[in-house]
């Protein structure tokens, strides 16, 4: 078959269809920009070129426990963490698919100076941050987003598909869409991974005392990626994992959570 490597998704013709990686980015936030007790803001996302392979593996696993319920990292509990855990190691055992997340702190000068506080414009921008640095060449991205009820004159999805095609200058996402996250597990699994990330932060601060089910889930996570905290990011082949430099500098030396 016809291939064509390392070119840059402007060179790419229709004619190139076969070369083109049309892939799905499942993207969702944890930490509320308007909560001043909430320092951190994580947005995260799962790219992968065919949804059906974790979305079937999970759904298989739902049916096999008779598990209907939403996995969301702030609602674990002794009945839903065993399955939350199950989602974990689902997308572990799947092929061609990555996870990126980049967590930022409210009270640093970046983020103060780069958003002027504004809650709406950091949402869509730190979104279009990390989409962009989740795109591989000969990529193009469908984006689809958990729903965030956002003010009548901020237009994200327009936004942020125009934004990142004119940034380069060519057809980069295809389209985004916001959807309740209950109707989409991929979009829960990037909650359980994202909400594990800014929890480890917030313990590391003392900002939490540390809720049983959330510390389990948390340190299993960590166990299967063999860290032992997320200050300092994490990298491999299925995660890139980022946090902004004055969220470091808040943090103890000494920051452990086990």
């Amino acid at each position: 078959m016809f291939k064509i490597f390392n070119r840059k998704t402007k060179d790419l013709k229709l004619s190139d269809y076969k070369s083109i990686w049309t892939k799905f980015s499942f993207l969702d936030e944890s930490g509320s920009l308007h909560d001043a007790q909430t320092p951190f803001f994580t947005v995260g996302v799962i790219k992968c070129s065919q949804p059906y392979y974790l979305g079937n593996l999970l759904l298989y696993e739902r049916n096999k426990k008779n598990f209907h319920d939403e996995l969301k990292f702030n609602k674990l509990s002794k009945l839903n963490i065993e399955f939350a855990k199950i989602a974990i190691n689902s997308f572990l055992n799947t092929h061609s698919i990555q996870f990126y997340s980049y967590s930022v702190d409210k009270d640093g000068d970046y983020y103060k100076r780069q958003f002027n506080a504004n809650p709406w414009i950091a949402y869509e921008q730190l979104s279009i941050r990390l989409i962009e640095a989740a795109l591989a060449d000969n990529e193009i991205l469908i984006i689809v987003a958990d729903h965030v009820t956002t003010p009548a004159e901020i237009k994200y999805e327009v936004s942020v598909k125009k934004k990142i095609n004119d940034n380069h200058k060519c057809l980069t996402v295809a389209g985004v869409c916001r959807i309740d996250s209950k109707a989409n597990d991929l979009l829960q699994v990037v909650d359980l991974m994202i909400g594990a990330i800014n929890y480890d932060l917030k313990l590391g601060l003392g900002l939490v005392k540390g809720d049983r089910n959330k510390i389990e889930f948390l340190n299993y996570f960590k166990q299967c990626l063999g860290v032992k905290n997320f200050i300092d990011g994490f990298r491999n082949f299925k995660f890139n994992i980022f946090v902004d430099k004055d969220a470091k500098q808040r943090l103890p030396l000494n920051f452990n959570t086990k």
